[in-house]
């Protein structure tokens, strides 16, 4: 485990400017509706969420076009445009959703800088702060990435993104993008249970990459763990909790993106930035990914 303070922000540089994040910040994913797929269930707590989660200081949202597709970029845009400074947003390209709500890889240059086009339109902005190739996890990390990933760094070039990114990304692919431009984030599925990407996670940490784990809490499927309940009533704190403050602790450069449509359940989420994992809570932690 590295040594790190949660809830701090983290500063990351390419060779053309730096930017900051909040490690603990907002995956706007669960904004949308069932299946992430059309409107949410109440879009008035939709836009609260999003508020709050600016009024309690998270400088750090994640989403995409295809959340929705379109909806959670357009509530984005509702709730908090104009946007305060600071602000970053870090969105995806690479994939569209089917009619049926499908999700399709969408890797073709032509549709890459659609999709770029679409994101600056549905979230009014100038510029993208990061976009995030997401390549497909069907396979394995063999996609090559020079093709979908130089189309981004032209489009950074050209100045319509600042910096560049990968999703469901291998060591190996992130050795092919960073021979095209700069990678400051990388995110993967990554949480105390699936533990596959330890050695990228370091990796990302000795090379100054923020490191963004989706599904922190389990997604779909979330997290359970008599160990890590055993641990979160000893320490007073929701196992939500103690997982996310395992992840801040694993890294100094993970940042986290944990999803929610609830106010009560952001706060409980933002308050695990100022939990302090002993270290033999850490070391039962360690021994559920194992």
């Amino acid at each position: 485990m590295a040594d790190s303070v949660p809830g701090e922000t983290l500063s990351l540089a390419d060779d053309l400017n730096p930017i900051t994040l909040s490690r603990m910040g907002y995956g706007a994913m669960q904004l949308a509706g069932p299946g992430v797929f059309g409107p949410p269930r109440d879009r008035d707590q939709a836009l609260n969420v999003l508020r709050e989660a600016v009024d309690l200081g998270i400088t750090h949202i994640d989403t995409s076009d295809f959340y929705g597709p379109v909806v959670v970029n357009e509530l984005i845009r509702e709730a908090l445009h104009p946007y305060p400074a600071g602000l970053r947003i870090v969105t995806k390209v690479g994939a569209r959703r089917g009619p049926d709500g499908s999700w399709r890889p969408s890797l073709a240059p032509a549709d890459l800088t659609a999709q770029v086009h679409e994101n600056l339109k549905h979230l009014a902005l100038d510029t993208l702060d990061v976009v995030n190739l997401r390549l497909p996890e069907a396979d394995h990390g063999e996609q090559a990435v020079a093709e979908p990933f130089g189309t981004l760094a032209e489009l950074r070039k050209e100045g319509l993104i600042r910096h560049l990114g990968l999703s469901a990304a291998s060591s190996a692919q992130l050795d092919q993008a960073q021979a095209i431009a700069p990678v400051v984030t990388v995110q993967n599925l990554y949480n105390v249970a699936a533990r596959q990407d330890d050695a990228l996670v370091d990796r990302c940490a000795a090379e100054g990459i923020a490191y963004a784990p989706f599904f922190p809490l389990g997604g779909f499927t979330p997290l359970q763990s008599r160990v890590l309940t055993d641990v979160a009533a000893r320490l007073g704190a929701s196992a939500h909790q103690v997982a996310l403050a395992w992840l801040l602790q694993r890294s100094p450069t993970i940042v986290l993106i944990p999803g929610t449509s609830s106010v009560a359940h952001l706060r409980e989420n933002v308050a695990a930035a100022d939990l302090v994992l002993p270290a033999d809570a850490i070391a039962e932690l360690d021994s559920i990914g194992r």
